[in-house]
């Protein structure tokens, strides 16, 4: 395995929001790179501990050697299930949790795991390559309708058709196999004068083909419902998002949490008998500082939101 290379987006923000307890019990759904959970393993004690989760065998396997601590428990699962993760672990409740729903910089950099638009490579995109669907199968298998409304709905991408229907035509003269292929035809599709008027024009959609091929959306209400269920009382959950989509399911995930009452507005008295389960810390998003966009350009879209148990 090549250096596993990720810098951590908003790591002393997301760290500090945690309000770190030396003896504390914290999950990392994300490892990554590590560089959250190092910097929280930095602030605990000898009874405090990390459970990283990741579905990404490098990840895992870089954290093990790179941190090498044996307060940190690594868990090989998709965050969804972080109760099943936290229960192989040893424990039923947890002081804090973070999410970092980027891809990390090793998916992107490793040109083989054919993530990016720029280096040439099979398609496969699969954060876990023990999963059976690469981008591969999306790409050649879907019919141009799910292929639109995934372009659309994923990739929040304004030629969605148009981009459908020419990977269609094109797959009829031979499979589309590599990212460069892909990136090429998709560039194609798109009319000349909009084609660089927001970077790359393959992002959006090998955005939205990764998220399928990983089911990322699907992952987060159940992954923030499940969090808050195990957290202490004043624990934490940070989560940082890159795109409107990802933010928008924390967000209402979190409101959802703090506001759970599902009875009519005219009612004078709830019935329904759900109770608060968090309140929200950041009613406005941390955003990276003017340093880190200048000195990380993949954090100019995160943002980080916080709630507390209560």
């Amino acid at each position: 395995m090549m250096e596993f290379s990720h810098v951590s987006v908003l790591l002393y923000e997301t760290v500090d929001s945690l309000n770190v307890k030396p003896d504390g019990i914290y999950v990392d759904c994300t490892l990554g790179g590590a560089g959250h959970t190092s910097l929280i393993l930095s602030r605990l004690g000898e009874e405090g501990r990390v459970i990283g989760i990741d579905r990404d065998d490098d990840a895992l396997l870089n954290a093990r050697e790179k941190v090498n601590d044996p307060r940190l428990i690594t868990v090989k699962e998709n965050f969804e299930n972080i109760a099943s993760a936290v229960e192989i672990a040893g424990y039923q409740k947890v002081d804090g949790i973070i999410m970092d729903l980027g891809v990390s910089s090793h998916q992107l950099d490793v040109a083989e795991r054919g993530f990016s638009y720029i280096k040439d490579a099979p398609l496969d995109m699969r954060m876990d390559q023990s999963a059976p669907m690469t981008a591969y199968d999306v790409v050649n298998g879907y019919s141009e309708r799910d292929l639109a409304r995934i372009l659309r709905d994923y990739g929040e991408e304004k030629f969605a058709s148009k981009i459908a229907n020419r990977i269609c035509t094109k797959r009829t003269e031979k499979p589309i196999e590599t990212t460069l292929e892909l990136a090429d035809i998709i560039a194609s599709a798109i009319p000349s004068k909009f084609r660089y008027e927001s970077g790359n024009p393959a992002k959006r959609s090998f955005q939205a083909i990764r998220i399928e091929v990983n089911g990322e959306l699907d992952c987060i209400p159940k992954a923030i419902e499940e969090g808050s269920k195990l957290l202490n009382v004043g624990g934490r959950m940070s989560i940082i998002s890159f795109h409107s989509l990802e933010d928008r399911l924390v967000k209402n995930g979190f409101q959802k949490l703090e506001r759970p009452c599902t009875c009519p507005s005219d009612f004078p008295i709830c019935v329904c008998g759900k109770k608060q389960e968090v309140k929200i810390i950041t009613k406005k998003p941390i955003l990276p500082s003017e340093e880190e966009l200048l000195n990380n350009s993949r954090s100019h879209s995160a943002k980080l939101r916080v709630c507390e148990k209560v």
